[in-house]
C-alpha cells in the first residue's frame, strides 16, 4: 500500500489562477465554499454555474455572477 500525500497551502501557486476566469459548477455546500475560498485568497473573477433556484439567490447575494443552465 502506498503512503498518501498530503498537501498543505504552502504547496498550491495560487498565481495559476488568480488572473484567469474561474467557474463553479453549482453554490451548494461544495461549490459555495470553494468560491468564497477562493475569492477570500484573491482570485477576482468567479462565476457560477446554476439553475435559477434557492442557490442561485445566495450566490448572487454573495456577489458572484451567476450563469444559469
Amino acid at each position: 500500500m502506498t503512503k498518501a500525500k498530503i498537501y498543505y497551502d504552502q504547496d498550491a501557486d495560487l498565481n495559476l489562477v488568480k488572473d484567469k476566469t474561474i467557474a463553479i459548477i453549482g453554490y451548494g455546500n461544495q461549490g459555495s465554499a470553494q468560491a468564497l475560498n477562493m475569492r477570500d485568497s484573491g482570485v477576482k473573477r468567479i462565476i457560477i454555474g446554476s439553475r435559477q433556484d434557492d442557490s442561485a439567490k445566495a450566490a448572487t447575494k454573495d456577489w458572484f455572477s451567476c450563469i444559469y443552465h
